[in-house]
């Protein structure tokens, strides 16, 4: 019991510094940013109520769309606030983060 539980702390503390590989890093940190969303926007983007759903959003939409809130071109009553909190980085993350929950479909 001891040796997994050292095991699973190891893993969790490799992928949050990158040793495992930077592709589940950065996954890893996408998911964390994109959490929050799920409050609002529903489980993987998809919304059970009045607010939009953003799982069809492209991720230049979403990217667009939080800037606008960040800089107060696009009015909100919440997004606006919880724009501001995030870097433009972090904000292509979300994005890209919401952009990978599409399935890869080819026509």
């Amino acid at each position: 019991m001891i040796t997994s539980r050292f095991h699973i702390i190891g893993l969790v503390a490799a992928l949050c510094a990158g040793v495992v590989g930077p592709a589940h890093a950065v996954d890893l940190r996408a998911a964390i940013l994109a959490n929050p969303c799920a409050g609002c926007h529903g489980m993987d983007g998809v919304s059970a109520g009045t607010i939009p759903s953003i799982n069809q959003l492209s991720a230049d939409a979403i990217v667009a769309a939080l800037k606008a809130y960040k800089s107060g071109e696009r009015p909100g009553t919440v997004m606006d606030r919880i724009a501001k909190g995030y870097t433009d980085e972090e904000i292509q993350r979300i994005a890209d983060y919401f952009q990978s929950l599409k399935p890869n479909i080819k026509p």
